[in-house]
Formats: structure tokens, C-alpha cells, sequence
């Protein structure tokens, strides 16, 4: 929804943008950081002069505790007539692993088709790695992972469930259409990124000679309409062990959904852990959600100790998706300047500052 608003007395006319966004700030720690988000987002709204209209959602384990509901049908709809989701996190501590993640994340990546998912690696000045004699000028590199696909599309089963004889499957599903589709918008967001325009492959091939042979040959074929982009494919084995040792050699990384979210949580601790890393599950058609992937952290919740800087540069992330480059690298400007002169560590409860401060600090840097 646009708003238009003309001056009186003159030709100078101005226009407002508001953005719905829905917010769900979920379980544990998800409220703080979403909170700290929502102020920042706010901060940087104002400075750009544009609005933001939050609708806010209850789910997570305290509702399904409550009622034993994960995500009514209500509430998706009501989801798919917003232009993005801003998440905190989901997870309880008295919920049965899967029923959260199964009946909310997942449901709402295939409902509504967020087929990438993306994850910016990179350490900010000031962040300490545990890779030694690596910086901010080595860590800079983006992995776009396929999100709704692959060994977590659910299908499998058990034969024999219980015996000694029992088998169990689970096969990785993995469509033309859909690797396509990922492998196409890797290589237009690293034609968008303009930084090596270098994109490399991580698969399995040597061993997956079905799914992965797929994703290879369709990733020769979309690399013959992108001459501008250099094309490299690496086994994950070693992509994990060059991410660690030659992190500079990299600049884009497409991916499998298993693969993918194995290697963005070895990104997130050499960026300096998960305080400060945040994703995207992205359609590029409809509706994206963005969220810090550090989880809900039940043992800190309402102590004001968590790093929200995650869920800051999520809603950094949210702002460039909506179209506002400007806000998202004012508050990436923000983060960069605390990180590196008012952080004693991005741990929980070490960071010499609580969790409402830091907002405070990016919001007081984004004035600056």
C-alpha cells in the first residue's frame, strides 16, 4: 500500500511508502531480538522516509502448548496477503523436536514456496574468527541454498518400524524445474553482487551419481547464457575444509537443501558465530520471509543478555528484498560501527552491553 501526500504551497510533492510486514517473534529469546529488530527497522524507515505497518503473530511453542495449533489455515492466508515475514525464532524446550519446525518452518517454506534460501557469510571489523590470520577482507562470501526440495521434502517411511528387521527411507527429491530455479537465481545474484562474479557448485557427485549428476548438468547448461560469471565445483567434503582454510576462495555457493544447511552453519562460526547470522528464505515471486538463525535459545530467555544483531541484519535483509537498498546498508553501516568500537564479543551475556542497549547502539549509529 502507497501513500501520497502533497505539500501545500508548493510543487514539492512526496511520496510514503508503507510495508505490510507480518512478524512472528516466536519462542525463547525469538521476542527480544524480533523487538530490537522492529526498532532498528523503525530507525532506519524514518531516515529513508518510509513506513513500516507490523501484524503480528502468535505462533510458536507457547501457542501449541495452548492450543495445539502449529500454523491455522487463517493465519497462512492472512501470511500470504502481507509482503514479508519477519521471524525471531521457533523452538520450546517442551515440544516434541519436529513439530515445530515440520508445522510452522517448514509448512511455511513449501506453502509458500520460499525455494531459496539464502545466507550472507561475512565478518564484520571487530569480530573475533576462529580462523587465524583470516579477516574481514577473507570472509565475504553468499551461500544460496534450495529450500524446499531434496532429502527435507518428506519423503520416505518405515518398514518393519520397531524390529530388529526395521528399514527405514528417505529419498532426496530433486526436480529439474526446481534445481533450475535455484542454479538460475544463484547466478543472478552473483551478476547482482559484482564482487569475483564467481559461482561454485557444491554437490556430491562422485558419489550421488543421480541427484547430483542433475544438479551438474543443469548448472552447465544455465552457465552458457552467463559468460560475464566464472563457473567451479567443489565435492562439500572439501568445500567444508576450504571454508575453513581459503574462505577468500570463495564468492557464491549454490547448493543442495541437506548440503546447504550443513555448510551455512560452519559460515556462521567462522562470521563469528550465530549472533550475528542471519538468512533468508527467499521467493522471489511472492512472499519472503527473513530471520537470525541462531535459534530460540530458551536458557536466556528474558535475562536482556542475547545478541540481536542477527535479527538486525535479517531486517537489513528484509529492507534490500522490499527494494531499499539505502535503508539496508545504512543499518549494515550501523551494525559495522558498533561491532567494531562498543562490543567486547558477540556471546550472550559477554557482550558488555544487554540485548536493548545494542538496539540502542544501532539505532544511535544509523543517526550518526
Amino acid at each position: 500500500m502507497a501513500t501520497q501526500t502533497a505539500k501545500q504551497g508548493g510543487s514539492k510533492r512526496t511520496a510514503t511508502r508503507t510495508y505490510q510486514i507480518s512478524v512472528i517473534p516466536g519462542d525463547g529469546t525469538g521476542p527480544e531480538v524480533v523487538r530490537e529488530g522492529c526498532k532498528v527497522l523503525e530507525a532506519a524507515a524514518a531516515r529513508e522516509g518510509f513506513t513500516i505497518a507490523w501484524h503480528r503473530y502468535d505462533l510458536g511453542g507457547t501457542r501449541y502448548l495452548r492450543t495445539g495449533e502449529t500454523l491455522p489455515e487463517s493465519v497462512l492466508k492472512e501470511l500470504r496477503d502481507t509482503e514479508a515475514i519477519y521471524l525471531g525464532a521457533i523452538g520450546h524446550p517442551d515440544v516434541k523436536p519436529g513439530v515445530l519446525e515440520r508445522g510452522i518452518l517448514l509448512r511455511l517454506r513449501f506453502e509458500l514456496d520460499q525455494y531459496i534460501n539464502l545466507r550472507p557469510v561475512k565478518l564484520y571489523p571487530g569480530v573475533w574468527t576462529p580462523l587465524r590470520d583470516k579477516g574481514p577482507e577473507h570472509i565475504n562470501f553468499t551461500v544460496v541454498r534450495e529450500n524446499t526440495e531434496g532429502l527435507y521434502a518428506g519423503v520416505g517411511g518405515f518398514l518393519h518400524r520397531g524390529g530388529p528387521d526395521e528399514v527405514a527411507l528417505q529419498t532426496s527429491v530433486n526436480t529439474r524445474r526446481g534445481v533450475e530455479r535455484c542454479v538460475r537465481f544463484a547466478f543472478d545474484y552473483t551478476r547482482k553482487r559484482n564482487v569475483r562474479r564467481k559461482l561454485t557448485l557444491c554437490g556430491k557427485t562422485n558419489v550421488l551419481t543421480y541427484a547430483h549428476d542433475l544438479w551438474q548438468r543443469v548448472f552447465e547448461d544455465v552457465a552458457k547464457e552467463y559468460a560475464d560469471i566464472q563457473t567451479d565445483y567443489v565435492h562439500v567434503d572439501a568445500c567444508c575444509m576450504w571454508m575453513l582454510k581459503n574462505p577468500e576462495w570463495f564468492d557464491v555457493i549454490v547448493t543442495d537443501n541437506m548440503f546447504g544447511d550443513i555448510i551455512t552453519d560452519l559460515g556462521a562460526m567462522i562470521q563469528g558465530g550465530m549472533g550475528v547470522a542471519a538468512g533468508a528464505n527467499l521467493n522471489p515471486q511472492g512472499v519472503s520471509m527473513f530471520e537470525p538463525i541462531g535459534g530460540s535459545a530458551p536458557k536466556y530467555t528474558g535475562q536482556d543478555v542475547i545478541n540481536p544483531l542477527a535479527a538486525i541484519c535479517a531486517g537489513a535483509m528484509m529492507l534490500e528484498h522490499l527494494g531499499q537498498p539505502a535503508a539496508a546498508e545504512a543499518i549494515e553501516r550501523a551494525v559495522i560501527q558498533v561491532t567494531s568500537t562498543k562490543l567486547k564479543s558477540l556471546a550472550a551475556g559477554a557482550m558488555g552491553h544487554s540485548t536493548s542497549e545494542v538496539g540502542d547502539l544501532v539505532v544511535a549509529a544509523l543517526g550518526a
